[in-house]
């Protein structure tokens, strides 16, 4: 859960700073420089403290940079409004691909220490993961192009936080069903 919250420190860090300025056009230019210091310094701090940086926190930080820097030096919302989609296109990319290189999808890398499921069901897993992923994105691209910058800023922060919650919480009870039916077991 620590890990899960330092993960959203940028962005609960974006939100707070968008939502004290009054105009939104200024708004969203002070939150993407706060999103930009933020992530310099998660990661940054990662690298000290465990002296070591994990990939997904590079491109998430590559992201920030490049699509952050060029909101500030054009003056245009619309490349930061873009990386909550690449990243989550990026997830879909990773999670499809490990279908089809390595020995076990991703999700099966990360959990089968703690679950065991057949081969099928990490497939199935997987998929979804891939497929929440895929609309996440999309979902984000509507919102942001769609609708006004502050509404996009409370559908990254509340919406993207409350579906990604809502599928961990769909994923779980399907693993409960597995459990149930005896296709897989969980270790404490």
């Amino acid at each position: 859960m620590k890990k899960l919250l330092f993960d959203f420190f940028p962005v609960a860090l974006f939100f707070i700073a968008f939502k004290l300025e009054d105009d939104p056009q200024r708004g969203i230019m002070v939150a993407t420089a706060v999103i930009i210091v933020a992530t310099l310094f998660q990661v940054g701090y990662m690298r000290l403290r465990h002296g070591r940086i994990e990939k997904l926190h590079l491109v998430t930080l590559a992201l920030v940079v490049v699509l952050g820097g060029l909101t500030l030096a054009l003056g245009d919302e619309r490349f930061i409004k873009w990386k909550t989609t690449l990243v989550n296109w990026g997830f879909a990319l990773v999670f499809l691909g490990s279908q089809f290189i390595g020995s076990k999808p991703i999700v099966q890398r990360l959990m089968d220490s703690r679950v065991t499921l057949p081969d099928s069901a990490w497939t199935r897993l997987n998929l979804g993961w891939t497929a929440f992923f895929v609309l996440l994105g999309a979902a984000n691209l509507f919102v942001a192009f769609r609708y006004s910058t502050d509404v996009w800023v409370d559908f990254k922060f509340y919406g993207v936080i409350g579906l990604t919650f809502a599928f961990i919480a769909g994923q779980t009870v399907w693993l409960m069903r597995q459990m149930q039916r005896g296709h897989a077991d969980i270790d404490a």
